[in-house]
C-alpha cells in the first residue's frame, strides 16, 4: 500500500502500511465475548470473519506492524469486558410534567392552526 500525502524524495516509491489479518473463526471465543466483538469491529471484519486492520500512521513498517497488533489487542480487550446491564428506573415527577407541558403546548399550536376567521 502506498500512503497519499506530501512527503520527500522517497513519498511514492516506499510502502510502509501494515495489514493484519485476523481470522475469528480459529480461535475459541465464547458466544457473547463474539458478538461484542463482531459489534466492535464494524467494518473491519469482512463476511468471511476475518478482522482486517490497516496501518499507514508512522513512517517504518516496524511501528505500523506494531500499531496494528496494538489496535489488535486493544479490539480484543475491549470484546472481552462485559459491559454492565442497564437498571431500569421510573421516570421522574419533573420529567412526566415536562413531557405533558410539552405535549400540552404542542396541542395548543395544532388547535390553534384551523381556527383563524376573518370577517369583513
Amino acid at each position: 500500500m502506498l500512503r497519499i500525502s506530501r512527503g520527500g524524495q522517497n513519498v511514492n516509491k516506499l510502502s510502509t502500511a501494515a495489514q493484519l489479518r485476523f481470522d475469528t473463526r480459529r480461535i475459541a471465543l465464547a458466544p457473547d465475548v463474539a458478538a461484542r466483538l463482531v459489534r466492535l469491529a464494524g467494518q473491519r471484519m469482512t463476511k468471511e470473519g476475518v478482522i482486517v486492520i490497516h496501518a499507514q500512521r508512522f513512517r517504518t513498517q516496524e511501528r505500523n506492524r506494531a500499531d496494528a497488533i496494538d489496535r489488535l489487542l486493544e479490539l480484543l480487550r475491549e470484546a472481552l469486558v462485559r459491559p454492565t446491564p442497564r437498571r431500569p428506573t421510573r421516570p421522574t415527577l419533573g420529567s412526566k410534567q415536562r413531557r405533558l407541558e410539552g405535549k400540552k403546548r404542542r396541542g395548543d399550536v395544532k388547535a390553534k392552526r384551523g381556527s383563524a376567521r376573518y370577517e369583513d
